[in-house]
């Protein structure tokens, strides 16, 4: 009998902790078996922070998020440093890294469900004119953490409020 994915119902760090150990059970790639190392210590490094602030069972889902999107910038950065000092191979290595990094990260609302998404939030914030967009991406960015992107909750809240006025 095959396995049943249950990824979807795992938080985030467990899907990761559970990616390591299915990657070092099988003979994978050394990318991402790195990589996934990598995420691993740098959450356990937060975790370490975690309990010095008293929260004993460690870091959040949130703040696991925020690390991967931490990692992923840096690696845009590096990747971009490579570039420009023509290190191509070495480029290559820090964009299959975010690509992996991320494949644990939600995916952000695109399409029907970020068009219902604003459209709730400039109901419930009785937004009117384009004055109002500011407000509308932030409270988007808070009812919806991880899953914004604000260039397109921005044109999506403007095409709203446009058709309104």
């Amino acid at each position: 009998m095959g396995r049943e994915d249950v990824s979807a119902c795992m938080g985030l760090r467990a899907r990761i902790l559970q990616a390591l150990k299915d990657d070092s059970a099988a003979a994978g790639d050394e990318c991402r078996r790195a990589t996934l190392r990598l995420i691993e210590c740098a959450i356990r490094d937060r975790d370490v922070c975690a309990r010095g602030r008293g929260q004993g069972a460690g870091c959040p889902d949130e703040d696991v998020r925020n690390v991967l999107e931490t990692l992923v910038a840096q690696r845009e950065e590096s990747a971009r440093e490579h570039d420009d000092e023509g290190r191509i191979e070495d480029a290559i290595r820090e964009r299959e890294e975010i690509d992996i990094i991320r494949s644990f990260l939600p995916k952000p609302l695109s399409g029907k469900a970020l068009e219902i998404a604003v459209k709730q939030v400039v109901d419930d914030l009785g937004a009117k004119k384009l004055a109002d967009l500011g407000r509308a991406v932030m409270a988007l960015k808070e009812r919806y953490p991880g899953l914004i992107e604000p260039v397109s909750a921005g044109k999506a809240v403007r095409a709203v409020l446009t058709k309104g006025s």
